[in-house]
């Protein structure tokens, strides 16, 4: 148990210490612009399509599942405002996150996992290349930039699910829809929930790029440290929600 917790906080430590380097090395040149502009194809738009299947998944069970209760206390009318509140403030961010910490984080820990186990890496830093410029900031960046966008992108493909799921049992007109979700969002419902996404997405990156930078030696490590990075993103983008709903609930 105590061996235990002493590897957890060694791991937390090392990590730290490498997300420190990266706050210094995203301001030194050169910039690998075309490195990010690449990440940012492969990280966003290679990954709409399960976003947007998730997405829409979402918003249409939840509205299926919100409507026989509401429709027994007369509410029917609250149930536009009550799914997009519901998506946006909450499940699709987290569960976006979720699926980009699969797809994702999993994804540049093999990557980086097997460029360091063949000495790919090595390689770089004896041709006078940055790995970490190269390969870390990049990624970050790509991710922190891009998560955001996929989690607006899911808030739109839900919401078109949710419309899908209330005219199963009835009529409604999406001009009509439309108008009751904007009048029960606000500003403060939109804010936090979008702060949160770039933090989810700077962890996903930052995991997936220490694990893979971390792998030792064998391409067992490879496996293990895509592995890894799944469990330990996820397990940071709960915490980062709980602690964001704290704040979110103690000055907003």
């Amino acid at each position: 148990m105590i061996l235990n917790l002493k590897n957890i906080f060694t791991e937390i430590g090392e990590t730290t210490i490498f997300a420190k380097k990266f706050f210094k090395e995203v301001f030194i040149p050169p910039y690998e612009t075309k490195e990010f502009l690449k990440q940012c194809y492969v990280i966003g738009y290679k990954s709409l399509p399960l976003v947007a299947i998730t997405g829409f998944i979402m918003g249409l069970v939840l509205t299926l599942q919100s409507r026989p209760t509401l429709v027994k206390f007369g509410a029917e009318s609250w149930l536009p405002g009550m799914v997009a509140l519901s998506l946006i403030r909450e499940i699709a961010p987290v569960i976006t996150a979720l699926i980009c910490a699969g797809k994702i984080s999993s994804g540049i820990g093999a990557e980086l996992g097997s460029m360091k186990v063949t000495e790919q890496i090595d390689a770089m830093e004896v041709s006078a290349v940055n790995p970490y410029n190269y390969l870390v900031v990049t990624r970050v960046l790509a991710c922190t930039l891009m998560v955001p966008i996929l989690v607006f992108f899911a808030d739109a493909v839900g919401i078109i699910g949710g419309y899908m799921g209330i005219n199963i049992h009835g009529d409604v007109n999406f001009y009509r829809f439309l108008t009751q979700i904007i009048q029960s969002l606000e500003f403060l419902d939109l804010f936090p929930a979008t702060i949160k996404t770039f933090f989810f997405g700077f962890v996903i990156g930052m995991i997936g790029c220490y694990k893979g930078f971390t792998a030792s030696n064998g391409t067992e490590s490879v496996g293990q440290a895509a592995n890894s990075a799944v469990v330990t993103a996820s397990l940071s983008i709960f915490i980062i929600d709980m602690v964001a709903v704290q704040i979110t609930d103690l000055f907003f």
